[in-house]
């Protein structure tokens, strides 16, 4: 059936249920993961005026920022696939717009199911600007397993 499950994760609390849940089902399917953090690129406008002149240490502090977040919510996975054992890789991807670099890490690393959460950190944006997770939904052919 599903032989190489994807898992983005944000870490929220739902992505992680959605971790549990799509272990859960690649430990009983004998399916690999890839669980798939995305961050945000640097934006020139979040630094303040009054720090523009050190623009390349905001930038480092960015990735910096970034690297950390994601090495903790993926190392996290990975213990707990390991625990499971399901094996386990794990990618991070700067996009802007998650909902992209979840189907496109799909497609490239040859997954045949996307388990995620029916939502994430967006909160009320999510409902005014649409969720990511609608977005994978309807811009992919890969069959998605939303997890509330």
């Amino acid at each position: 059936m599903y032989r190489h499950i994807l898992i983005p994760i944000d870490g929220s609390e739902l992505s992680h249920r959605a971790v549990h849940h799509g272990l859960s089902l690649a430990k009983a399917l004998g399916a690999k993961v890839t669980a798939l953090t995305v961050e945000g690129s640097f934006n020139v406008y979040d630094v303040p005026a009054s720090k523009v002149h050190e623009m390349s240490g905001s930038f480092a502090e960015h990735v910096e920022r970034t690297k950390v977040h994601a090495e903790k919510i993926l190392n996290g996975v990975a213990e707990e696939a390991r625990s499971a054992g399901v094996p386990c890789e794990t990618v991070q991807v700067e996009q802007d717009h998650p909902y992209e670099a979840i189907i496109e890490t799909a497609k490239q690393r040859g997954c045949d199911l996307i388990v995620m959460a029916s939502h994430g950190r967006s909160g009320i944006a999510a409902i005014v600007l649409g969720s990511v997770t609608t977005k994978v939904l309807t811009h992919t052919k890969i069959p998605v397993l939303v997890c509330h």
